[in-house]
């Protein structure tokens, strides 16, 4: 990611006192130069505060990768995928040999919840850090179309609404959009097409097909039983879930197309 004049609050520096208090929350683990403590394509489980050493996210792309940001002592990993539970966009990997605090997804939601300082400083930096992912296209999410198509225009607002980063190719524009659709062996027929994670064609996809590809619900249990199910996440059915979650009610959400209706 580039310089930005919100680095400190993009990549924080815990202090020390605020260190121990997340590490009550998880494990002191020690980490080999080298070491992939998170794949990208992982559900993103796992969130890690550096103790000591240097851990990197790496974008998988081409030979060796790109590297995305750098992370040393006192600062953490993660953004909204974290909350999410979605799968992740980068590799975590340890530069050099050092020390983490590993938390767990369930136990970290906890911490938000319960620690208002702390949570200030990681909801910001997780959203500031999706937006930075947003702006450069650090997806994984290939997505070739037209901007003269309608059902291009429907998956773009789809994948924009919902916050998950993709690269688009504008079939009009782009002079290597063709050997990208003969590398997948995309007709015309099958624009607009969405390549999720290097792998996965969809052709001409359905929000629901994408929203499949992606993980967008593999977190939820689809057997738990609620106190309270919202259908429709407009204002008034995400207004009725923050009430319901303040009172201990455990809610679920289900919305056919984007938060915010």
């Amino acid at each position: 990611m580039t310089q930005d004049s919100r680095a400190d609050q993009i990549f924080p520096t815990l202090t020390p006192a605020q260190v121990a208090r997340v590490s009550a929350h998880g494990r002191v683990r020690q980490v080999k130069s080298g070491e992939v403590l998170v794949e990208a394509g992982e559900q993103s489980t796992r969130f890690f505060v550096v103790t000591a050493g240097e851990v990197r996210l790496v974008r998988q792309s081409g030979e060796g990768g790109e590297l995305v940001a750098v992370f040393g002592r006192g600062q953490f990993t993660g953004e909204i995928n974290m909350l999410s539970g979605r799968r992740r966009f980068v590799q975590i990997r340890a530069a050099r040999a050092g020390e983490v605090i590993e938390i767990d997804r369930e136990s970290l939601l906890v911490l938000v919840q319960a620690d208002s300082e702390l949570s200030d400083i990681l909801m910001r930096a997780f959203i500031l850090r999706r937006v930075k992912l947003i702006a450069h296209g650090f997806g994984d999410v290939v997505f070739i179309g037209s901007n003269y198509c309608a059902a291009t225009l429907r998956v773009k607002e789809f994948l924009t609404r919902n916050g998950h980063p993709y690269s688009f190719i504008d079939l009009d524009r782009d002079e290597d959009a063709q050997e990208l659709l003969d590398r997948f062996q995309i007709n015309e027929g099958d624009v607009p097409v969405l390549i999720c994670r290097g792998a996965t064609v969809l052709r001409d996809p359905t929000n629901q097909q994408i929203a499949d590809c992606l993980g967008f619900n593999e977190v939820i249990d689809q057997i738990h039983v609620r106190d309270l199910v919202i259908v429709g996440a407009g204002p008034s059915g995400l207004a009725a879930a923050v009430y319901g979650a303040s009172e201990g009610l455990d809610v679920l959400v289900v919305e056919s197309n984007s938060p915010g209706g």
